[in-house]
C-alpha cells in the first residue's frame, strides 16, 4: 500500500486498519473503518481516498472517482494522500491524472525532491517526453545530482526517438543531448557507467561513427565495466559501421586467440578478411597495421588460423570447445560460395562432420549445429554419410526384433543425433511405405527403451505415443505442443485447455505462441473453454501498458538508459500485435453470440464493450505478426521447412479473416445502435436525431464488408498448403464454404431494405446441411473424425444469432407501422384489405428460420445421442499396427478425449441454439 509518512504523525495510527483491511483484501471493511473515521475527522483527505480504494475494488468505480476527485481538487501536498491517489488512480487506468496530482503538488510546494521525483516518474508512465526533459531540469536545479541531469538527457533522446520528423530529431533533439552531455564531459563530472552508456548512444544515433569511438577507447570507455567485453563489442560495432575492415580483423584475431569458441568474432574475422581482399588492401611498409594489431588478408592465413585453433583443441586433455570446429566448415562454406579453391586445404566437409560428430554426438546441440552445413554434402555422400555416422554409435547386440539399443543416456543421445540428421537429410522421406512403418517401429522400440533413463490408425497411434510419453515425461513442452496440436486438427477442444495451462506459458509467450490455442478457441462448440484461452493471452495484453511503464521507470532510477528505447518499442510490438487484436475481436464476438439478448440485450452488450462502430482501433497499417511459427521443432529435410513465403501468406490470410470479424463486430455494434431509430412519419427529424449518420455507418461497412470478402475469396482460390508443423490455416477457407459470411452479409443488408424483405430471405434453406454428418463414426470397429462438421456448424449458430438480431431490429420497425394501419382500418372500419406484403413476408421469413432451427437442433440431439452410443472398447486398429495392452490403454484414452470433447461442444451448441429458439418463438410483430 501506500507509504505511511512518518512515525510520529498521529493519522498514521488512525489510518493503520483501513491499510491493513486493503491489504488484506477486506475491502468492505476498510469501506466502513473510513466512514467511521470521516466522521470524527471529515478533514482527513487521506481516508476519503482508501476508501475510494475499496469501492473501485468492490465493483463502484463511479462512486470512487468521484469521491477521488473530490480530494484531487483541493490539490492534497501530504504524502498519505498523493500516494493512495497514484494507487487508485493507476487501479483505474488513468496514469494522466497522476500528473495532475504531483503538478500542484509542486506548485505548492517547490522545493520538494521528493515530489519533484514523482512528478518526472508521473510524466514517464504517460510517456510525455518534453515534460520529463523540464521535469528533470527543474528536479537537477533544486538536488544537483548526476542522475537527475541524465533523466532529462534521457527524455531528449525519447523525444528523438518518437519524433514523426526524423530531420527534428536530428537537428534539434539529438544534438541538444550531445552538448548536454559533452557539458559534462568537460566538466570532468560524468561519475556513471550509464552516463557513458547514454553518451554513446546518443553520438550512435546522429550517426558520429568516429565521435563515438573516440569516446569508447578513451578515458570515458573504462567505466564500462558492468558486462563482458562491453568495450571491445561496442568498438567492433563501429569499426564495422565505419568499414574499418582492418581495426575489424585485428580485433577478432586477438579476441579469438583469447576465447576460440565465441562465434560472433568468427564471423566478423571472416567477414572482415573478405572485404580486405575484396578491395586488394594491402599492409603498410612500416609500423603497426592498425591500432588493434596484426592484420590477416589471406585465405591462406585465415585456413591456417582456424587448422591452428582445431588443432589446440584436438591436444586438450579438458572438454574440447565447438567453435573451431564450426568455424571450419562456416569457412568452407564461404569459400565454396565464392569458388575458392583453397577450401580444399580445410578437408573433406564430411569426414570433417564425422569428426564433429565424434567429439559432440552425445550433446543435443550437434544436430542444430551440423544441420546448417548439411548442404556441403553432395546427394551421393548423404547415405555413407549417415553410415558412418552409425559406426559411432554404440548399440548393443540385436535382439529378435532385430534392433540393438544404447547401453547408455550418451549413447542415446548419439542415436537420437543420427536420426535426426537422417530426416534432415531426406533419407526418411524416400523410404518406401514399408520402410517407413518398420522405421516406426524402430523408433518407438528405441523410445522404450529410452525410458530406463528418464491414415487416421496412424493418427491415434501418434496421439498414443505421445499420451505415453507425457505420462513419462510429463514435463516434455514438445510432447504437450504436439498433443495441442493432432488435438485441435481432430477438433477436440476440450483437452486443449489443460495441456496449454500445463506449459505454463509465461508473460510475452501468451503473444508468441498463443496462436495455437486461440486458433481455435471459438471454432469447435466450446464456448467457455474457449472464453478462458482468450482470457490467457488477454490478461498479459492489458497488463503490458502499466507493466511497461513501470520498467521505464525502473530503467530511469537505475540509470540503464540504454533499454528504456528497448521497453518502448517492446510495448509497440505488443500494442501494435496481430495476436492482440484477433483475440480482443473474437473475444467480443464471442461474448456477443453467446450473451447478447440472453442476458443483456445486444445494444446494453455492445454498450459494455465500448464498440463504436464508426472507429476502427487495428492498426492494420502498423500491424506485427509475432507468431513463432518454429516453436515445433522440425528436423524436416529444407524443402519441407517453413518457408517466408508460407510466413507471408499466412499473415496476409489471417489480417484478412480479422478484418471480416472486425467489420462483422462493427456491423453488429452499429444494428444495435439503430435499435432506437424513430419511425418513419418522424423522418423528417432523422437528422437530428443522428438516425441517418448510423445508417450511413452501416452501409459504409457493408460496403467495406463486401470488397474484404471479395479479397478473401481470391485468398481462399490459392489454397495454400502449409507444413504440418507450421502455421495452422485461419477459419477463413471454412466460413466461405460454408456460405455464413455471405449469409451474415445478406441478412445485415436486411436492416438498410426493410422494403425487400419479402425477397430476401435467411438464404438457401440448405445452409444447415453442411454441419449434417457424423462428427464421430465407428465401422468395422475403427474410428473416423470429421471435425470440420463441428466448425460448419458453429458458423451455422453465428449466422443464426446475426440473423435473430437483424430480425428483431426489423419487428422493432415493423411494429409501429402494423399498429397504425391497424388503426386506420379500424377507423375507416375496413377489415377486407389485404396485409402488406412486407408484413406478410417477415411472418414467412421468421417462420421459415424457426423451421431451420428445429431441423439443427433435432440434428444436434442426434448426434449426441450418436456419440453417447458409442463403445469405443470395441475399437480395433488395422492390421499390421501391434499394439502392446498398456499402449492400447493410451489409445483409448485419446479417443475418450476426442469424444468428450465432442460431446461437450454439441451440448453446449445446442444449448445455444435452445436460447435463440426460444428467443425466436417470442419475436412477434
Amino acid at each position: 500500500m501506500a507509504a505511511r509518512g512518518h512515525v510520529q504523525d498521529p493519522n498514521d495510527r488512525r489510518l493503520r486498519p483501513i491499510y491493513d483491511y486493503l491489504d488484506n483484501g477486506n475491502n468492505k471493511m476498510a469501506i466502513q473503518q473510513a466512514d467511521k473515521l470521516l466522521k470524527k475527522h471529515k478533514d482527513l483527505h487521506c481516508a476519503k481516498v482508501l476508501k475510494a480504494i475499496g469501492l473501485q475494488r468492490t465493483g463502484k468505480q463511479d462512486e470512487a472517482f468521484s469521491l477521488a476527485q473530490e480530494v484531487a481538487t483541493l490539490e492534497p501536498t501530504d504524502d498519505n494522500s498523493l500516494q493512495a491517489l497514484t494507487i487508485l488512480y493507476r487501479e483505474m487506468h488513468h496514469p494522466e491524472l497522476v500528473t495532475k496530482l504531483y503538478e500542484a503538488a509542486v506548485k505548492k510546494v517547490p522545493l520538494s525532491e521528493e515530489y519533484h521525483s514523482h512528478l518526472f516518474m508521473a510524466y514517464a508512465r504517460v510517456g510525455e517526453y518534453k515534460k520529463m526533459q523540464q521535469a528533470g531540469m527543474a528536479l537537477y536545479k533544486i538536488v544537483p545530482k548526476n542522475p537527475y541531469y541524465f533523466w532529462s538527457v534521457m527524455s531528449l533522446v525519447m523525444q528523438a526517438i518518437s519524433a514523426q520528423d526524423e530531420k527534428l530529431a536530428q537537428t534539434m533533439f539529438l544534438p541538444l543531448a550531445e552538448r548536454m552531455v559533452e557539458k559534462m564531459v568537460k566538466e570532468e563530472k560524468i561519475e556513471a557507467e550509464a552516463e557513458v552508456q547514454l553518451y554513446f548512444m546518443i553520438l550512435e544515433r546522429l550517426g558520429k561513427c568516429v565521435e563515438a569511438l573516440d569516446v569508447v577507447r578513451g578515458p570515458l570507455g573504462e567505466k564500462l565495466t558492468s558486462e563482458l567485453r562491453s568495450r571491445e563489442n561496442k568498438c567492433m560495432m563501429m569499426y564495422q559501421r565505419l568499414q574499418l575492415w582492418p581495426e575489424c580483423n585485428a580485433l577478432s584475431y586477438k579476441l579469438l586467440l583469447k576465447n576460440p569458441d565465441d562465434w560472433q568474432f568468427y564471423l566478423s574475422y571472416f567477414d572482415s578478411l573478405f572485404h580486405l581482399m575484396d578491395k586488394s588492401w594491402s599492409q603498410p611498409e612500416e609500423g603497426e597495421h592498425c591500432v588493434e594489431g596484426p592484420v590477416q588478408t589471406t585465405v591462406a592465413e585465415a585456413v591456417k588460423f582456424v587448422v591452428d585453433r582445431m588443432e589446440e583443441q584436438d591436444k586438450k586433455e579438458s572438454r574440447p570447445l565447438r567453435g573451431p570446429y564450426l568455424a571450419c566448415l562456416e569457412l568452407i562454406h564461404r569459400l565454396r560460395q565464392r569458388g575458392c579453391p583453397d577450401e580444399k586445404e580445410l578437408g573433406d566437409p564430411l569426414e570433417l562432420m564425422v569428426q564433429f560428430f565424434g567429439k559432440f554426438g552425445d550433446k543435443p546441440c550437434c544436430i542444430t549445429d551440423l544441420k546448417i552445413y548439411l548442404h556441403l554434402l553432395p546427394p551421393e555422400q548423404r547415405s555413407q554419410f549417415k553410415k558412418r555416422l552409425g559406426e559411432l554409435v554404440p548399440l548393443g547386440e540385436a535382439g529378435e526384433d532385430g534392433f540393438g539399443f544404447p547401453g547408455d543416456t550418451k549413447a542415446l543421445q548419439r542415436h537420437l543425433c543420427v536420426c535426426q540428421l537422417s530426416r534432415a537429410l531426406g533419407l526418411q522421406h524416400a523410404l518406401d511405405t514399408e520402410g517407413k512403418l518398420r522405421l516406426i517401429t524402430e523408433l518407438k522400440a528405441h523410445y522404450h527403451h529410452g525410458l530406463q533413463f528418464g491414415d487416421e490408425n496412424m493418427l491415434w497411434q501418434c496421439l498414443s505415443v505421445l499420451e505415453e510419453g507425457l505420462s513419462f515425461s510429463p514435463s516434455n513442452a514438445q510432447f504437450k505442443l504436439l498433443l495441442l496440436l493432432l488435438f485441435c486438427r481432430l477438433g477436440a477442444f476440450q483437452p486443449v485447455v489443460d495441456l496449454y495451462s500445463s506449459l505454463d506459458a509465461k508473460h510475452v509467450q501468451h503473444d508468441t505462441i498463443g496462436y495455437l490455442l486461440t486458433r481455435y478457441a471459438g471454432s469447435l462448440g466450446q464456448f467457455a473453454a474457449a472464453s478462458q484461452s482468450c482470457n490467457f493471452s488477454l490478461r498479459f495484453f492489458h497488463s503490458n501498458q502499466k507493466d511497461t511503464s513501470e520498467y521505464i521507470i525502473q530503467a530511469y532510477k537505475y540509470g540503464a538508459f540504454e533499454k528504456i528505447p528497448e521497453f518502448i518499442a517492446f510495448r509497440t510490438r505488443l500494442n501494435q500485435s496481430l495476436h492482440f487484436a484477433q483475440v480482443r475481436t473474437e473475444r467480443m464476438l464471442l461474448d456477443l453470440y453467446t450473451e447478447a439478448d440472453v442476458t443483456l440485450s445486444l445494444e446494453e452488450s455492445v454498450k459494455a464493450m465500448g464498440v463504436c462502430p464508426e472507429e476502427d482501433d487495428i492498426p492494420w497499417d502498423n500491424m506485427r505478426d509475432n507468431r513463432d511459427l518454429t516453436v515445433l521443432v522440425s528436423w524436416d529435410p529444407k524443402d519441407r521447412e517453413l518457408t517466408e513465403e508460407h510466413r507471408r501468406l499466412s499473415l496476409e490470410e489471417e489480417s484478412v479473416w480479422l478484418k471480416v470479424r472486425s467489420l462483422t463486430l462493427r456491423l453488429l455494434a452499429s444494428l444495435a445502435l439503430l435499435g432506437h431509430a424513430p419511425s418513419p412519419r418522424n423522418s423528417d427529424k432523422t437528422n437530428e436525431n443522428g438516425i441517418s449518420a448510423k445508417s450511413s455507418t452501416l452501409q459504409t461497412l457493408l460496403s467495406q464488408l463486401d470488397q474484404t470478402l471479395e479479397t478473401a475469396v481470391q485468398i481462399t482460390e490459392k489454397q495454400t498448403q502449409y507444413p504440418f508443423l507450421g502455421p495452422p490455416s485461419s477459419r477463413l477457407a471454412s466460413a466461405l464454404s460454408s456460405g455464413s459470411c455471405h449469409c451474415q452479409a445478406s441478412a445485415l443488408q436486411l436492416s438498410l431494405t426493410l422494403r425487400e424483405l419479402e425477397t430476401t430471405g435467411l438464404g438457401d434453406g440448405g445452409r444447415e446441411s453442411g454441419c449434417k454428418g457424423e462428427v464421430l463414426e465407428m465401422k468395422d470397429g475403427r474410428l473416423t473424425t470429421r471435425p470440420s462438421l463441428l466448425e460448419t456448424l458453429v458458423f451455422f449458430v453465428e449466422t443464426v444469432c446475426v440473423v435473430l438480431w437483424v430480425a428483431s431490429y426489423s419487428a422493432s420497425v415493423l411494429r409501429p407501422l402494423k399498429s397504425s394501419l391497424q388503426k386506420k382500418k379500424k377507423k375507416k372500419k375496413d377489415s377486407s384489405s389485404a396485409m402488406p406484403v412486407v408484413l406478410c413476408g417477415f411472418q414467412e421469413w421468421t417462420g421459415s428460420l424457426q423451421g431451420v432451427v428445429t431441423q439443427a437442433l433435432d440434428h444436434v440431439k442426434g448426434q449426441e445421442a450418436s456419440l453417447t452410443a458409442l463403445k469405443l472398447a470395441a475399437l480395433t486398429l488395422e492390421e499390421g499396427y501391434s499394439q502392446t495392452q498398456e499402449e492400447c490403454g493410451f489409445t483409448r484414452a485419446a479417443m475418450d478425449k476426442v469424444q468428450s470433447s465432442y460431446l461437450g461442444s454439441l451440448q453446449e451448441l445446442g444449448d445455444l441454439l435452445r436460447k435463440r429458439a426460444d428467443s425466436l418463438k417470442s419475436l412477434k410483430i
